[in-house]
């Protein structure tokens, strides 16, 4: 399991692409406007289908936009790639940190 990141408000973001982690260990992509929101709305099993059988969910990945055009692009990025791939992102972001 990838370790949990706080969800911290950048300045000039507009939105956020995001991964989250489920409860069984599968990767769940999207995007929003306000993240700690968003991520308190899935572990309520309110803010998607697919994570709501999987609780709870940790944030484990996220990248700052200016738009949300931008950060609906960049899920769609995500969402086609492996889930080698994406481990791959978590583990450079958290090592960047």
């Amino acid at each position: 399991m990838a370790k949990a990141v706080a969800p911290v408000p950048v300045k000039g973001a507009g939105a956020y692409t995001y991964i989250l982690e489920c409860n069984d260990g599968s990767l769940y992509t999207g995007y929003t406007v306000d993240l700690a929101h968003r991520l308190a709305m899935h572990n309520a099993g309110k803010a998607s289908k697919c994570t709501r059988g999987r609780l709870p969910v940790k944030l484990v990945y996220y990248e700052a936009f200016a738009t949300k055009q931008e950060a609906m692009k960049r899920e769609c990025a995500i969402k086609k790639l492996s889930r080698n791939a994406k481990l791959a992102l978590i583990l450079a972001k958290s090592e960047g940190d």
